[in-house]
């Protein structure tokens, strides 16, 4: 029987379990457009994926005045959704998340989204149940501060050492460092894996393959 290093796994949602990245990228760089701020280069843009929305937009547009970040983050989310339909989950995704929830580990999401975009997220019939707890950066703090992986701690009863958290930006893997859980990193997403290395993951995976197979034999 395998015995477990983990008894929780919590994932970062865009660019590590959604396949996101590239939509919000352009998204960030039209609304900044939208209310006449410099566009963020796409290597700026995405460096911003997985902080929280109005932190996220006030790094990617420091020329954008404070007055006009909730017409900024409105405009952010008029581009999103329309894009919604166009966002869907890496392949190989759900049979990894299945396998995992079977060998019994509670799984996690931990993510600078909304609440209510990651409901939305959520609703879709193949994720009904598939996670035992979530937090959001509105909710709780956003990263990296560790403030969410706490609070699932707190929730699930997991001493640090027993989380397991997994994302593709160097803003998850420290808030990881910071909570004192060990990480995964994930190449396929917004940071370039180079940068990961400061922030001593326990693994760096390539593809969603190369995480299920990863996770099945060191999870």
């Amino acid at each position: 029987m395998h015995t477990r290093n983990f008894d929780l796994i919590a994932f970062d949602w865009d660019g590590t379990l959604f396949d996101s990245t590239k939509i919000i990228v352009r998204c960030i760089q039209a609304a900044v457009r939208d209310v006449g701020g410099t566009m963020p280069t796409d290597h700026e843009a995405a460096y911003v994926i997985g902080l929280g929305l109005m932190q996220a937009l006030a790094h990617a547009a420091p020329d954008v005045p404070a007055e006009k970040y909730p017409e900024l983050g409105a405009r952010y989310r008029h581009h999103y959704a329309a894009h919604y339909d166009d966002l869907v989950l890496f392949d190989g995704v759900l049979p990894m998340l299945e396998a995992l929830k079977a060998r019994g580990f509670r799984l996690a999401v931990a993510t600078g989204k909304s609440r209510r975009g990651l409901d939305e997220a959520l609703r879709s019939a193949e994720l009904k149940g598939v996670f035992h707890g979530s937090r959001t950066a509105d909710e709780t703090a956003g990263k990296p501060d560790p403030r969410m992986l706490h609070e699932l701690m707190e929730e699930f009863n997991c001493p640090p050492q027993r989380v397991l958290m997994v994302g593709d930006t160097t803003h998850d893997l420290q808030m990881a460092l910071n909570a004192a859980c060990p990480s995964v990193g994930v190449s396929y997403g917004a940071h370039e894996p180079e940068a990961f290395t400061a922030l001593a993951p326990r693994h760096v995976v390539h593809s969603v393959q190369e995480l299920h197979d990863w996770l099945l034999v060191n999870g």
